[in-house]
């Protein structure tokens, strides 16, 4: 059978918004059209053809993420990225620790075990103890686009990148000129979202400075949710050559958590708080193009655990506190050595760790601390990605990174694959790529199952990808098919040398699946797109639906835009062993009416089916909710 999928390697229709000015709302195909010589950078680091790749790279362009009307990026990702799944528990607001929701999976791997890797401008943002990305501080007004490449990435990003990577590109202003614009709305459980965004361009200048709040009294007792997010980016061109920028992002959030339905909880309070900056200095001839980067993420948590008073449980006695940090260089040169010839040679070097402790606030051990881990280690990493066009209608990619540990040792890290550019607008993409996580701090200091002598986890992806674009462009579709066969995977399990549980090198993963994907503008006013993913897991996780199904319609004409959206998911897994699955369809209804030149009037309503179901189990979803606002552009 491994024989049999690995010769079917992925088959997939790469969505692409490029970077070009943004279209007026009825002159776009659609956010996912894909368009002749676009450019993505994420799965080349410089900017690339995405015809010239031979992994899948998803993008989601600004348009799409404004139609959306959330706060958050991560619901329209789920929506339309096939594989691609994220948690949820309430109206608003993820949170972290016990009961928390955002665990981001695609095809099966998750980013809550550090096997995918969410960026902000290429740079790693992942908790330095936990090795996990924070779900909430991914904001819409961050993003100009989100490009996601579906599959091991390891070769240009190192650990945690084996399952794919979400990278989000930031916003700047692309014409001299100043424009403000003032997002409000209020809906269903007291929901408050609110969001401010400047942006300016004077000749070499550009700014962008955005902040936030948003806030819910959560459709449950004790789940409220409250946000606050600031962002700033400066940009100079020293001359036509070279650019130089640097960035600022800050969120804060007030998370309450009720504990399952069937034992509620009481305390269960989060007080949290992310940071991230970044210094670039870059450069673009017309030959050769790169990069020097420095960023730094860090996170303060403050977390009470909370008691459930069903079970004879008092008030705790202590409080989880930790903070944790993460810093990086980054090198990268790109240069066309002769014609159809792309050579990048990079360099990365990362730190990441941090404190964790206890403070006890009452009981025997009121006043002190008690430690839990207080670490840091480096990784060290060179690579080098060759693309060559071989003939006009194949291009060969080829890969190697050799990654350094502090405490593990050295990874090597290859892929390859071949782009196929056939007649009739076909493309066909076969890469093979190894992806490859080093075991975390968490799993390896903390708490009763922590075992330092863990090995790094790691995987091979096989992918095959056909797409084609039919009737000028208007309409395109794609599949694809992969298969992932991964080794040493972190378990706990009983302690082969004694008692009680041990963190252990032991675990498998073999999954297969089809994704479709499909868009059709069938003229100036209507739109359909859809996507439908199939995961087959040998060893089935938490949070990887079997099946996964979209299909979406947009409406645009004179003032109006109303697009409308069905999901459908089946075989999501809530619970293992003993296993619990659930079934559920979703419908959701977005409007907005373009009143003048300044204001925009908008509602969506969620779940109007008004479902029950669950994501988290013992967390059951609200029924159909309904948001509503106002957009004022200056």
């Amino acid at each position: 059978m491994k024989k049999v999928y690995a010769s079917m390697l992925l088959l997939g229709l790469a969505c692409h918004t490029g970077m070009a000015q943004e279209q007026p709302h009825d002159t776009l195909m659609t956010n996912r059209t894909y368009k002749i010589n676009e450019v993505v950078v994420t799965g080349a680091r410089n900017e690339t053809d995405v015809r010239h790749l031979s992994q899948t790279v998803s993008v989601i362009g600004r348009t799409q993420i404004e139609r959306s009307m959330q706060p958050s990026l991560l619901p329209v990702l789920t929506e339309q990225i096939p594989g691609l799944f994220v948690t949820s528990r309430g109206v608003m607001g993820y949170g972290v620790s016990n009961g928390a929701a955002g665990s981001i999976s695609l095809r099966g791997l998750s980013g809550g075990t550090a096997r995918l890797m969410v960026m902000i401008d290429g740079h790693p943002q992942y908790a330095g103890i936990f090795g996990h990305p924070i779900s909430d501080a991914y904001q819409s007004f961050l993003a100009e686009r989100v490009e996601v490449l579906r599959g091991p990435a390891s070769v240009l990003y190192g650990s945690n990148a084996m399952g794919g990577v979400i990278n989000i590109v930031t916003r700047k202003m692309k014409e001299d000129g100043v424009n403000t614009n003032i997002h409000a709305g209020y809906g269903s459980y007291n929901t408050l979202e609110t969001e401010v965004t400047n942006r300016i361009r004077k000749g070499r200048f550009s700014s962008v400075v955005s902040g936030s709040y948003n806030r819910t009294d959560g459709h449950r007792a004790d789940m409220e949710f409250e946000q606050y997010g600031g962002y700033a980016k400066l940009g100079y061109e020293v001359t036509d050559n070279w650019n130089l920028r640097g960035d600022v992002d800050v969120t804060h959030f007030n998370a309450s958590y009720p504990g399952p339905v069937s034992a509620p909880l009481l305390d269960g309070d989060q007080r949290i708080t992310r940071g991230m900056t970044s210094f670039a200095l870059e450069n673009n001839y017309q030959k050769t193009s790169g990069a020097i980067s420095f960023f730094y993420n860090w996170g303060d948590h403050w977390i009470n655990d909370g008691y459930t008073p069903s079970t004879g449980e008092g008030p705790q006695d202590d409080r989880f506190l930790s903070h944790d940090n993460m810093m990086g260089i980054s090198l990268y040169q790109s240069m066309q050595l002769f014609k159809g010839n792309r050579i990048t040679v990079g360099f990365d070097w990362f730190r990441y760790g941090g404190r964790a402790w206890n403070e006890y606030v009452s009981g025997e051990k009121v006043g002190t601390t008690s430690d839990l881990v207080d670490k840091h280690e480096d990784e060290l990493a060179g690579y080098v990605d060759l693309r060559q066009e071989i003939r006009s209608w194949l291009t060969f990619n080829a890969g190697l990174r050799v990654d350094h540990h502090s405490r593990v040792g050295t990874e090597w890290v290859p892929q390859a694959g071949l782009a196929f550019h056939l007649p009739r607008a076909i493309e066909l993409k076969a890469s093979a790529s190894k992806g490859f996580r080093y075991p975390i701090l968490r799993e390896m200091y903390m708490f009763p199952p922590q075992n330092p002598d863990l090995q790094p986890e790691s995987m091979w992806n096989y992918e095959l990808a056909f797409s084609q674009r039919l009737m000028n462009g208007q309409f395109t579709y794609g599949v694809n098919v992969f298969y992932i066969d991964g080794k040493n995977l972190i378990q706990t399990l009983p302690n082969p040398n004694g008692s009680g549980m041990l963190n252990q090198n032991t675990g498998q993963i073999e999954n297969a699946g089809v994704e479709l994907q499909a868009a059709y503008r069938i003229n100036r006013r209507w739109s359909v797109d859809g996507n439908y993913s199939y995961l087959h897991m040998k060893n089935p996780v938490i949070a990887a639906p079997e099946h996964k199904l979209y299909a979406g319609m947009n409406f645009s004409q004179g003032r109006w835009n109303v697009s409308t959206g069905l999901q459908y998911i089946a075989g999501l897994y809530t619970q293992v062993d003993p296993d619990v699955t659930e079934n559920f369809v979703l419908w959701n209804l977005r409007a907005a009416f373009h009143a003048n030149r300044w204001l925009d009037v908008w509602a969506r309503g969620e779940n109007l089916l008004a479902q029950k179901y669950e994501i988290n189990a013992g967390y059951p979803m609200p029924r159909a909710t309904v948001t509503a606002g106002v957009n004022i552009n200056f």
